[in-house]
């Protein structure tokens, strides 16, 4: 009998839960409301930022490219949810783009545009166009809100599905862990489940289109995930891999997103030409 009610209340949860995201147009398990995992995430991003050193644009050029390319890719985000008349989607965004000096090969984005990007990944990006590719994938994982739908799946999983303010009053730390664990945020290698396949697609597809409106070649999106390859070779994957599925099959896929993105490609003029 137990089972039975356990059974149907997760299949109530399910039912009301289920919402309609506006990138996709497709329905999603969403328990949680936007607006309180982007209070949370203020909140998470702050304290993440006070533990870890933060590399200053003012004095630094990788910080300094880290901050062009995510504006540019902030502002086509912007761009194309004016175009579709979806831009108070947006509400609530309050971006933010940082660098942070640690080797981990890793980069993440919370829930209102709190983007992260490791130093340890610039050796595998090489160039701003490969970084800007990195960056749109971890700004569309917020936008089509797959962060959320782990962490919906977590608290029916682990805390039986009660409210967010509910979670925070009772088990703190084991929410505010479910929440890192879902966005990423951490050095814990494997800490994270991967992604399905099919978020991975989606990130890859509304990754790409950015970085081609921000006018980087998405081309460069394929070297990218080569040198990742090479990096995972034999060895433990790095932190970006172990959250993100890396086979030769995802490159492929890339490939054919390609003729479809390289509609939105319009490169960037020098100054001065």
């Amino acid at each position: 009998m137990i089972k039975r009610i356990t059974i149907v209340l997760l299949a109530a949860i399910l039912i009301v839960a289920c919402s309609k995201n506006a990138l996709t147009g497709k329905s999603q398990f969403t328990l949680l409301p936007e607006a309180e995992l982007q209070s949370m995430a203020m909140q998470e991003y702050t304290t993440f930022l006070s533990t870890n050193k933060v590399v200053a644009a003012s004095n630094n050029k990788d910080a300094t490219m880290v901050q062009r390319v995510g504006q540019r890719i902030i502002k086509s985000v912007r761009e194309y949810y004016t175009e579709k008349a979806m831009a108070d989607q947006l509400n609530g965004f309050k971006w933010e783009v940082n660098l942070v000096d640690d080797k981990t090969v890793n980069a993440w984005c919370m829930p209102g545009g709190k983007i992260v990007v490791y130093t340890g990944i610039l050796p595998v990006t090489q160039n701003e166009a490969a970084l800007a590719a990195v960056m749109g994938h971890e700004v569309s994982h917020a936008l089509l809100q797959h962060g959320n739908q782990r962490m919906s799946q977590g608290l029916v999983q682990q805390l039986g599905g009660v409210a967010l303010q509910v979670a925070l009053a009772n088990k703190p730390q084991e929410t505010q862990t479910l929440f890192n664990t879902a966005y990423g945020v951490g050095t814990t290698v494997g800490v994270m489940l991967p992604f399905s396949r099919k978020h991975e697609l989606q990130a890859d597809k509304y990754g790409l289109i950015w970085t081609a409106m921000s006018g980087y070649n998405p081309q460069e999106a394929i070297g990218l995930w080569e040198r990742m390859e090479k990096l995972s070779a034999g060895q433990k994957p790095p932190e970006f891999l172990s959250t993100h599925p890396s086979e030769g099959k995802r490159i492929e896929q890339i490939k054919q997103l390609l003729p479809e993105v390289m509609q939105y490609y319009k490169p960037v003029v020098p100054a001065g030409k």
